[in-house]
């Protein structure tokens, strides 16, 4: 199971639209790994999405939530290695049953490519996930410090 702590930022009855916490860097790369370079690359944009719960909740409340990792090797060698297979399967293809030459081997390998990666779309698009809600966390009062005390 993979768990991620999200945040209500606003609530439309028991539906929620939650904001994943962004995670600091770690020590070891002070920020200089592919995450954040690719981060820095395409924004930063927090993405939100709705959830239903079986009651209300508020606006800044703190949930986490858990997601079945069962499937995850299976959909990530889809999203992976499918453009590579057909990519390189049509430029196969291409060479041993056409006879073509190098410049149609190519048009065909990144036909193939943008092949498998129509399919993996698909295959991705139509996944659901089995998300279960692992902890409502209660709303906390900040503590302030008030003169005398």
């Amino acid at each position: 199971m993979i768990e991620q702590t999200l945040t209500v930022v606003s609530v439309k009855g028991t539906t929620a639209n939650l904001e994943a916490e962004q995670k600091q860097a770690c020590a070891g790369c002070n920020g200089r790994c592919g995450s954040q370079v690719f981060a820095k690359l395409f924004g930063t944009a927090k993405k939100t999405f709705p959830y239903t719960f079986e009651k209300e909740l508020q606006v800044g409340q703190k949930v986490t939530l858990a997601l079945d990792d069962s499937h995850l090797v299976k959909h990530a060698m889809a999203v992976y290695m499918l453009p590579l297979l057909f990519s390189l399967g049509f430029a196969l293809i291409s060479f041993s049953a056409f006879s073509l030459a190098e410049g149609w081997q190519i048009l065909a390998a990144v036909i193939g490519g943008l092949t498998g990666y129509a399919i993996a779309k698909s295959r991705v698009k139509s996944l659901k996930h089995d998300i279960k809600v692992i902890k409502i966390h209660p709303i906390t009062i900040p503590f302030t410090q008030i003169d005398g005390d």
